[in-house]
């Protein structure tokens, strides 16, 4: 039997201690790191981005089939990769937790070993956080701190009629491993003897419980000299993330259903569900790719560049926000996407 042991034997502060012992310093803004009242961050003339996420058991993860250290290196990704949204780089966290008495040291270790190598793969410092009790469930609270040059940072209310809309790699995996995965629970559930078949998933399981932030885009288009016109990560789903720029833009769009990137993979998974792959990737979310919009003076820079698809263009309100079909219908393009409150 693996060893358990309670975490009251350490107390707070050896908690925290004993999880981030190994945690290095990686950024020569770190002034000062955990172990005081606060952390000491100097940006030296950056400007300094913040985001702030909540992930909570039951709601936004499910730990019957989502591996502790897969949570903890996902807790990191969906926060840098609201930093990368904003055109900026990442360069610390801070983590808190709160969990019920079911979880062992083992377990919180296990949790942040992946936060570890989300931090270095990312290249930021883990400077802070604070551990408490739960009743019920595990919940999380990352906050993500980043630096930006001067007005370099990219809004979502700062696209232009005209302006190509993209989109970095593919979308609509991680729902259909979402989908996977909540079917084969419940087939457990019904006979817990029934062993889960994911033979042959393992993309679309891989963008649900261990999904990237684009630090490659964003590092590409500094490279190219290409200033997008408004940016945001997809994680509410392409619909939804696509009229929030679209509403804070004062615009409309167009988008075309035969542009949007869907991986191999994706598209046989949603056919096995009877799903439209489309459908997925408007209304899925947790794809964390890069939703951008850029002058079209700047289309060549990116037409080598196999990661970045253009998916449609930017109008003027009165046209209204459509996608237009690979059969050429246009409908109006529906928020159907994650909604934290349903």
């Amino acid at each position: 039997m693996e060893e358990r042991t309670e975490i009251e034997k350490l107390g707070e502060f050896g908690l925290i201690n004993h999880l981030t012992a190994n945690f290095e310093t990686q950024n020569a803004s770190t002034v000062l790191s955990i172990g005081d009242d606060a952390a000491v961050i100097d940006h030296f003339g950056k400007q300094t981005v913040i985001t702030t996420d909540l992930l909570v058991e039951g709601v936004h993860f499910d730990l019957m089939y989502t591996p502790l250290k897969h949570l903890g290196y996902k807790a990191v990704v969906v926060n840098v990769s609201d930093v990368y949204a904003m055109n900026a780089q990442p360069t610390q966290i801070t983590m808190s937790l709160a969990f019920s008495n079911r979880f062992s040291l083992e377990a919180l270790e296990e949790f942040y070993l992946g936060v570890q190598i989300a931090c270095e793969k990312y290249g930021v410092d883990l400077v802070g956080g604070d551990t408490s009790t739960s009743q019920k469930g595990l919940v999380i609270s990352v906050t993500a701190i980043g630096e930006v040059a001067p007005e370099k940072f990219v809004k979502r209310s700062t696209a232009e009629s005209g302006d190509l809309i993209c989109v970095s790699g593919d979308l609509g995996a991680a729902f259909l491993g979402l989908t996977l995965m909540e079917r084969e629970k419940k087939i457990f559930l019904e006979n817990p003897q029934v062993q889960p078949t994911l033979e042959n998933e393992d993309y679309i399981v891989g963008r649900l419980l261990k999904p990237e932030a684009r630090k490659d885009i964003i590092e590409y288009l500094e490279t190219q000299q290409i200033m997008p016109t408004a940016m945001m990560d997809v994680s509410d789903g392409l619909s939804s993330d696509v009229l929030h720029i679209c509403k804070q833009s004062n615009l409309g769009c167009r988008i075309y259903e035969d542009k949007i990137p869907l991986n191999e993979a994706t598209k046989a998974a949603a056919f096995k569900f009877g799903l439209d792959p489309t459908v997925c990737a408007l209304n899925g979310g947790e794809d964390y790719e890069l939703l951008f919009t850029m002058k079209q003076a700047d289309y060549d820079k990116i037409t080598l560049q196999e990661d970045i698809s253009v998916i449609g263009y930017m109008c003027d309100l009165e046209e209204g926000t459509k996608i237009i079909t690979k059969g050429n219908n246009v409908f109006d393009i529906n928020a159907q996407g994650w909604n934290a409150f349903a």
